[in-house]
């Protein structure tokens, strides 16, 4: 063999060899794929995904299903280049740097955390929702979600404790709090008022200044609900605020005579409020294929995301706009008797 042929064979192997290296090589991006869907008014492993306890309920028919995004990748499990690659080129695929899942600033852990603390304050917003679409009363409370550590509620508070008054003002909400809190000077007592369990307890702390100056006693806090009868969410280990349109729906569902669908497999995503707003969502491209994956013919987008998710519409599959819980519930009555007209959602 001369000496130009060995040279060449050599360099050529090297090439292949450092191409094969650069596309096992762990990048920083994340890849989203169409994840598993469940049927908000049927079971999952055995039990319902929406039971109630305390009022009466109603048959159910068809489906009306959440839908998830599986990802792969992040700082603890990179995926290679390969499969990066492979994704760019896959639509109902999409690669997103790593920081856009996990935060530079929270571990992986910490965001599954976060995920699953949405998860379980979207599913008492469903509940609220629900209850406000058919005018059934429930009070609101605010609670203590956790304290920071070093700072001056660490100790004096327990989680889930009730914020009944801050210096004797009402608390009724999360603002007004921290509005009467930032009236004092940092060093100065702070008198809370707050029920643990059957105990109405007097807790005075004092503030603390911030980074930026803004006077604080380190709480946590989030809006709790008093509803007039249980109603229970299992659905495993799906996190995240964006099953909470569908969450509410299945809940009007079940409390309403007749089923809602018609017997017809309805999918559909949106955060919700306990005033029934509907809010946008990520992955929504990957959203819609899994919905059409478990044979969803009808998909509700959030207003929001109607430009994006119109771009790329699964075939055989109808895809409509809400902005609110109510327009969801009017949408699905419009479909199921084929009267009405129902907002469609259209690309930009």
């Amino acid at each position: 063999m001369s000496r130009r042929a060995l040279t060449l064979m050599v360099a050529g192997f090297l090439t292949l060899l450092l191409g094969v290296v650069g596309a096992l090589m762990p990048v920083p991006y994340v890849v989203l794929s169409p994840g598993p869907t469940e049927n908000t008014i049927g079971d999952v492993k055995g039990k319902p995904v929406i039971s109630i306890e305390g009022r009466e309920t109603y048959p159910t028919d068809g489906k009306l299903s959440l839908v998830t995004v599986a990802y792969q990748g992040g700082p603890d499990n990179r995926i290679d280049l390969f499969r990066a690659l492979r994704g760019w080129i896959d639509p109902t695929i999409a690669v997103v740097p790593e920081e856009t899942i996990f935060p530079p600033t929270s571990t992986a852990e910490e965001v599954e955390q976060q995920n699953t603390q949405e998860m379980t304050n979207s599913q008492d917003d469903a509940t609220a929702a629900a209850l406000t679409e058919l005018k059934i009363p429930y009070t609101s409370v605010v609670t203590v979600a956790s304290t920071q550590k070093g700072l001056p509620a660490d100790g004096h508070f327990e989680t889930g404790d009730e914020i009944v008054s801050v210096d004797g003002v009402p608390a009724t909400d999360r603002e007004s709090v921290s509005g009467i809190v930032r009236r004092h000077k940092a060093g100065e007592t702070v008198t809370f008022t707050v029920n643990r369990g059957d105990h109405s307890l007097t807790v005075a702390v004092p503030t603390v200044a911030s980074k930026d100056g803004t006077p604080i006693v380190g709480i946590t806090m989030r809006i709790s609900y008093k509803f007039p009868f249980k109603v229970k969410i299992n659905v495993g280990d799906v996190g995240g605020p964006s099953a909470g349109m569908m969450f509410s729906l299945g809940i009007v569902d079940k409390l309403t005579p007749g089923p809602m669908t018609g017997g017809k497999s309805i999918a559909g995503t949106g955060t919700i409020t306990p005033e029934g707003k509907v809010g946008p969502i990520g992955g929504i491209q990957q959203k819609m294929v899994g919905a059409r994956r478990s044979g969803a013919t009808v998909f509700l987008a959030p207003a929001d995301n109607c430009a994006e998710a119109a771009k790329s519409v699964p075939d055989g599959m109808r895809l409509y706009k809400v902005s609110t819980l109510h327009d969801a519930v009017k949408a699905i009555d419009a479909i199921r008797t084929g009267t009405g007209t129902v907002p469609t959602c259209a690309a930009s």
